[in-house]
């Protein structure tokens, strides 16, 4: 058991409940034969949101960021292992990513830039599932996609990334641009 202060909340960890694996997205033809895989991004986005509000409120907006951010990469990671699999290298990861990305209606992926010795990239998703269409807040909200983004390049490469966006649909930009640099 471990016991942490996260915001102004103690929270008490004991073993995970809900501990990820990838059988827990269970089988979609078996389980909805007549809806079948899809739903709205209404729905989706009805989640997102919701659940982002009522961390807030119990954590904080920072331990929520983080939490989102936690939740992306480790999903970045799962994608990873199970969609793309070994990429072989830098041309190969970006086709399997932007396949993987565009047949599950996440969003369009770019690469603007890719200086791989230096560990620095830019990368942009257009039409994201987490904010296009949303009205302009002042705010990226695209807090889960950097933490995926990060998942992705930690799996690809064996080593750790800072993902930052710097554009969003919500800050008056028409697609999410990220900024990716390796942690030395």
């Amino acid at each position: 058991m471990r016991i942490c202060l996260i915001g102004e909340v103690l929270f008490v960890d004991n073993p995970l409940k809900y501990h990820f694996t990838w059988d827990l997205l269970g089988d979609l033809t078996k389980g909805r034969p007549n809806l079948g895989p899809l739903i709205r991004l209404e729905v989706y986005r009805l989640m997102m949101f919701t659940l982002r509000d009522t961390l807030e409120r119990e954590v904080g907006t920072g331990a929520s960021d983080r939490i989102f951010y936690h939740s992306g990469n480790l999903a970045g990671q799962e994608l990873y292992r199970h969609v793309i699999k070994d990429a072989p290298n830098l041309p190969a990861f970006v086709n399997a990513v932007q396949e993987a990305m565009k047949s599950l209606n996440i969003g369009i992926f770019r690469v603007e830039k890719a200086d791989p010795e230096k560990g620095v990239f830019v990368f942009t998703v257009s039409e994201d599932v987490d904010c296009s269409g949303l009205p302009e807040l002042g705010y990226g909200v695209c807090t889960y996609d950097e933490g995926f983004i990060s998942g992705l390049m930690e799996s690809f490469t064996g080593k750790k990334f800072r993902v930052k966006e710097v554009d969003c649909w919500c800050t008056g930009d028409r697609t999410c641009r990220f900024t990716v640099d390796r942690i030395e």
